[in-house]
C-alpha cells in the first residue's frame, strides 16, 4: 500500500515537473470569458438602445402635445371647427424638439385635427464599437389626436 501511494506521489511529482497538465484550462476560460463580455455588452447596449427609444418617443409625445396647442383661434371662436393650426402646430413641435436637440418630423393630417410627430436620435454604444458599430438609430412616434367636448 505505502509503494502505491510512494508510485502516485512520484508520477504527480513528474507530472509537475514535465508540465503535461500545464494550461489546459486556460483555452476554456479564455472562450467563456469572451463570452461572457459579449453577453454583458449585448445587455449594456441592448438595455441602452431601448432606453434611447423610450426616451424619443417620450420626446415624441411631448412634442405632440406642443403641436396640439396650437390651435385655429377663429374657427374655435366661431365654433365652426375645433382644429390646429397646421404652421403653427409644426413650428411648435419643432421648436420643442429643437430645443432638445434632436431632429424629427411632423405632420398634421385629418383637416388638422390629427398629428403625428416621429423623433430621430443616436445611441453611442459602449461595447459595440469593439466590433465597428459606434451607434444605433432610434426613433420613437407619437400621434395626439384633437377632440371636442360634448356640452363645453
Amino acid at each position: 500500500m505505502i509503494t502505491a501511494l510512494t508510485r502516485r506521489i512520484a508520477g504527480l511529482r513528474n507530472r509537475i515537473r514535465t508540465g503535461a497538465d500545464r494550461g489546459s484550462l486556460s483555452p476554456f476560460f479564455a472562450v467563456s470569458a469572451l463570452g461572457i463580455i459579449m453577453i454583458m455588452g449585448l445587455l449594456v447596449d441592448g438595455g441602452g438602445a431601448l432606453n434611447a427609444t423610450n426616451k424619443a418617443t417620450g420626446l415624441a409625445q411631448e412634442a405632440a402635445r406642443a403641436a396640439g396647442q396650437q390651435l385655429n383661434v377663429p374657427a374655435a371662436i366661431q365654433g365652426t371647427a375645433i382644429t390646429v393650426d397646421p404652421d403653427a402646430a409644426v413650428a411648435a413641435a419643432q421648436d420643442y424638439l429643437a430645443a432638445q436637440n434632436v431632429s424629427g418630423t411632423v405632420t398634421v393630417t385629418d383637416g388638422g385635427q390629427r398629428l403625428e410627430v416621429t423623433v430621430h436620435d443616436t445611441y453611442t454604444t459602449y461595447f459595440a464599437q469593439f466590433v465597428g458599430r459606434s451607434t444605433i438609430s432610434v426613433s420613437g412616434t407619437a400621434h395626439a389626436r384633437l377632440h371636442t367636448q360634448a356640452g363645453g
